[in-house]
């Protein structure tokens, strides 16, 4: 049977910017991409997040990302690698940390908003971030964009490395995504976004904002937690992948 793994970023909420719902998301995905907190998220909200992740069997994933709170880590940085790899070092430990507090531990990363999209094209960036995950843990899996230059510059370095797409995102006809600046690039409807996984998941294509087709070999699907109606998304989409007869299973075992 076809498998494939459903996350979503998660343990970004603070009281004053309260963004996803973190526990019905939960409920439905394999997999949990919890915030770090440079970008989002509070120490006792992350915390309560991965204490949710472990009561629900769910794998836990740290999403480090630029310190840039006030943008949401949507901004790319102009950054020099030593604090680069230093500031996702520490993202990472702290992660870590806060999941063995409460029973859990971290399997994988994927980074977050800019610093992914920039990993997924910038090979200076892409080494940093995988070094950084060799000095804490190499034994951690880097998810990253299908066909993204991080995923080459991991698997040379020696760490396992799993691709991911997006359900709720546009895509452009080379497989990057379309940039949130632009109309249409993030998707909201419910049926619509759970067929066009399906079709990823049995055929291994995407339609692109073109309207043509792309290529994109993913073991996981992410659907964005701060999303507008995300959770109804998440939901049809396990609903129409399990109806087809692909089975929702995390890609790394905790």
């Amino acid at each position: 049977m076809t498998s494939i793994d459903l996350n979503s970023d998660l343990g970004e909420n603070v009281p004053d910017r309260v963004v996803s719902d973190d526990e019905s998301m939960l409920r439905l995905v394999t997999s949990a991409n919890v915030s770090c907190g440079f970008h989002a998220g509070s120490p006792e909200g992350i915390r309560e997040t991965l204490a949710s992740a472990v009561r629900g069997g769910v794998v836990i994933g740290a999403h480090p990302g630029y310190r840039d709170y006030e943008n949401f880590g949507r901004t790319k940085v102009d950054i020099d690698s030593t604090t680069l790899q230093g500031h996702v070092e520490y993202q990472l430990g702290a992660l870590l940390g806060l999941a063995a507090a409460v029973g859990g531990r971290v399997a994988y990363v994927k980074p977050h908003g800019a610093l992914y999209n920039t990993i997924a094209r910038d090979e200076r960036q892409s080494k940093d971030v995988v070094a950084a995950i060799r000095a804490i843990d190499p034994s951690l899996v880097l998810l990253g964009l299908a066909g993204g230059v991080v995923l080459d510059v991991a698997e040379k370095a020696g760490l396992a490395v799993a691709a991911e797409a997006f359900a709720d995102r546009a895509y452009q006809p080379d497989g990057q995504l379309v940039s949130r600046t632009e109309d249409g690039a993030v998707l909201h409807d419910p049926s619509e976004v759970a067929e066009r996984m399906v079709r990823l998941a049995a055929d291994g294509v995407i339609r692109a904002i073109d309207g043509t087709d792309v290529r994109v070999a993913a073991q996981s699907i992410c659907v964005h937690g701060d999303s507008p109606g995300s959770v109804e998304m998440a939901a049809e989409t396990k609903r129409l992948l399990q109806a087809e007869g692909i089975a929702i299973a995390s890609f790394v075992q905790a």
